[in-house]
């Protein structure tokens, strides 16, 4: 596991985009992406986009695949993540509609909606490299503690305290806020050939810390990726605070040979 400790989050967000663009170049121009929602991955999705208006990154060919879906919001509603992945990644990113997936949230498609997800991921051949977030209660995706460290995609019941974090999408309101989502397993996270989470703020520093270096365990789902052999922590000053180990990380990326830097 490599984690990345930055002054801000425009660094936060150039490379974790460096680190996308990377397996990009090296998988070609039909590279899967993994890609989350939230307030997160937004500096990761701009500074993607800076590189695709520059010519430097061309994603016109990828695929992507949404990490999960509220369950019962209609696909236009502006909250839904059919309509925040258009915006935030389809459109900026230059990335065919029709090669974006987003798993089915319609309460009539829920008995199968799982195994369709995972049918349609092995088809495109894998998710070659998938951006995380974290909640502060440790979940990626929506897999909520407790969560089985194998699971794959299936419908979730959403705890309070994400409910009340997700209610600021829904002018605050926490009635709003559907309680049921489908999301991609945790065990289907770890099929994909390389992870890149990305954090900031004090509020995801407990979070970040248990999935670094606290135990394996449900209670932090986070800390699943703990088993994945090529996963990067891109996070900022805040998001690390509470890392023992922040000295040795810093010093870890700085010493990096040549070969191995990433170009942001």
């Amino acid at each position: 596991m490599d984690v990345i400790i930055c002054p801000d989050e425009s660094r936060v967000g150039a490379l974790s985009a460096a680190t996308v663009a990377q397996v990009a170049a090296t998988v070609g121009p039909r590279v899967v992406i993994g890609v989350a929602t939230g307030s997160s991955p937004l500096a990761t999705y701009a500074a993607l986009a800076a590189r695709v208006d520059a010519g430097k990154l061309d994603l016109s060919q990828a695929s992507a695949f949404a990490l999960d879906e509220y369950v019962g919001l209609p696909v236009d509603h502006p909250e839904s993540y059919h309509d925040t992945i258009r915006r935030t990644v389809t459109e900026p990113l230059g990335i065919d509609p029709s090669r974006v997936y987003v798993p089915d949230g319609d309460p009539e498609g829920l008995p199968t909606a799982g195994q369709r997800y995972e049918a349609a991921i092995e088809a495109a051949g894998g998710v070659d490299i998938q951006i995380l977030g974290i909640g502060t209660n440790g979940h990626i995706g929506f897999n909520e503690p407790t969560s089985s460290l194998s699971s794959r995609t299936r419908m979730t019941t959403l705890t309070a305290r994400t409910r009340q974090d997700n209610a600021r999408f829904f002018c605050d309101n926490i009635d709003e806020v559907p309680q049921h989502a489908v999301t991609q397993g945790l065990g289907t996270i770890l099929d994909a050939r390389a992870v890149v989470l990305v954090a900031m703020g004090e509020g995801k520093a407990a979070a970040v810390a248990a999935a670094v270096e606290g135990p394996l365990t449900a209670m932090c789902p986070g800390s699943v990726l703990q088993m994945h052999p090529r996963v990067t922590f891109v996070v900022d000053e805040a998001a690390a605070s509470l890392l023992t180990m922040a000295d040795y990380y810093r010093e870890a990326h700085q010493s990096r040979p040549a070969w191995a830097r990433l170009d942001a």
